[in-house]
């Protein structure tokens, strides 16, 4: 019986598959030959930018770089949001909704370790000190795409139903000490009204994605992040007499073990992820002194919203208990990084076609990740699509691939290619949906 059922089988699936493939819609060849024509272009400004990286609210000439661009095409522009943004609001000729873009325009305190002959030598003044400069997260790729989305849809104006508002963000990875920046501050200063945002649309270059997939997941699909705060109070005293003393160190390291305790023992682990990361560890002056204080401090990551709630109570419970079992005071603070960077499942199942014809049917499901972006603050203000671009290299294994954040990051350009239309395609296309 089980051979029989074999042929029948592999015949379904080769069926389903034949279907599927049907089911895949076509790029639009016009607007496939538009972006290849502007692709040129597209390569020298990422380069331009990536040799010239700025730091989180000093992104002063790539902001003039985009406004002059956005100008140059008659795209109504607002410079000076949140600091530094650019924001340009392109109107089409017939009646729809208002469609944000949005694109990171900031780099990382990162020393730059790639044989390119536009690798970033740049330095800068950063916390103090001086560090090495670069678009280690394929930020300049995003400003890249999107300056050129925004030439090519320019050009459709007469066909365009709707507004697009393109949303150039600076302080995504977060801005200096004492500052305020980033998505929340753009929010606060009314980069979603006048005209008031519909619907938002951004994506991120991925490293470890192969180059020209895109990634997708509905509802969470990156972590909310937290940065936590603890300090320890004890008694000082010589290092050679413990017992006359109360060891804050001690006491900080218990802390640690019961954290994680948290994550392994206490968290529904099936349900979601939970991260919980002790970064910091900082106590004493001299050898032979028990220090009076020490400073616990690191992150936390969730993808649900009642978990990252409960989490901060457990943090808090935990570390004053343990502190208290050794005479010791723990005092804990948190600070609210990103929310959650939330898909909305039915714009992301309207958009599907739009995704398949970008990519070319190459669209994959993908696992929810901890990492974090503060796109989530427009996701909690209007339905949002957020997406995965591939940058990697198809003869690079994902293993090999540089991560995020460190000096020899690379991707792939002619990823971007497939990026630009995403963002096309998605503005042509939901602008055609009845609303």
């Amino acid at each position: 019986m089980k051979k029989n059922l074999l042929p029948l089988i592999a015949g379904s699936l080769l069926c389903l598959s034949d279907v599927a493939a049907q089911q895949a819609p076509a790029p639009d060849p016009a607007l496939v030959k538009e972006v290849a024509a502007i692709a040129p272009k597209c390569i020298a400004w990422r380069r331009q930018i990536h040799q010239n990286p700025e730091l989180s609210n000093r992104e002063f000439n790539t902001a003039k770089l985009v406004a002059a661009h956005l100008r140059s095409l008659g795209i109504e522009v607002k410079e000076g949001v949140a600091h530094i943004g650019v924001v340009g609001i392109l109107k089409g000729s017939k009646p729809g909704p208002v469609i944000g873009l949005r694109a990171d325009m900031d780099a990382l305190p990162v020393t730059e370790d790639n044989a390119l002959a536009f690798a970033s030598k740049t330095k800068a003044q950063y916390n103090g000190q001086e560090v090495g400069v670069m678009h280690a997260c394929g930020h300049d790729t995003h400003v890249a795409m999107l300056m050129s989305a925004a030439e090519i849809l320019s050009r459709h104006k007469s066909e365009l139903a709707g507004t697009v508002k393109f949303v150039f963000q600076p302080a995504e990875e977060g801005p200096p000490a004492g500052e305020q920046g980033g998505a929340l501050l753009m929010i606060k200063e009314g980069v979603m009204d006048n005209p008031k945002v519909d619907v938002m649309f951004g994506m991120h270059i991925s490293a470890q994605a192969p180059v020209g997939q895109i990634r997708y997941r509905a509802k969470g699909m990156m972590a909310a992040a937290d940065w936590f705060d603890i300090r320890i109070k004890g008694k000082q005293v010589h290092g050679a007499q413990p017992w006359l003393g109360i060891d804050p160190v001690i006491v900080g390291a218990q802390i640690i073990n019961g954290l994680q305790a948290i994550v392994s023992r206490q968290m529904e682990l099936t349900k979601n992820a939970v991260v919980i990361s002790t970064t910091i560890f900082k106590g004493g002056v001299r050898e032979n002194i028990i220090p009076e204080e020490a400073q616990l401090a690191g992150t936390i990551r969730t993808l649900d919203t009642a978990m990252r709630s409960d989490i901060k109570r457990r943090i808090t419970v935990t570390a004053q208990n343990i502190a208290e079992a050794s005479g010791a005071t723990a005092t804990v603070n948190f600070d609210a990084k990103t929310s959650i960077v939330y898909n909305d499942p039915e714009l992301l199942r309207k958009m599907m076609p739009s995704l398949m014809k970008a990519a070319n049917g190459n669209v994959v499901e993908m696992d929810a990740v901890t990492g974090a972006e503060d796109y989530s603050f427009f996701a909690e203000k209007v339905p949002s699509v957020f997406l995965y671009l591939g940058g990697r290299p198809l003869n690079i294994a994902e293993k090999e691939s540089a991560p995020h954040h460190t000096p020899k990051f690379y991707v792939d350009e002619a990823g971007m290619q497939t990026g630009v239309l995403t963002f096309c395609q998605l503005v042509m296309d939901y602008g055609k949906l009845k609303h």
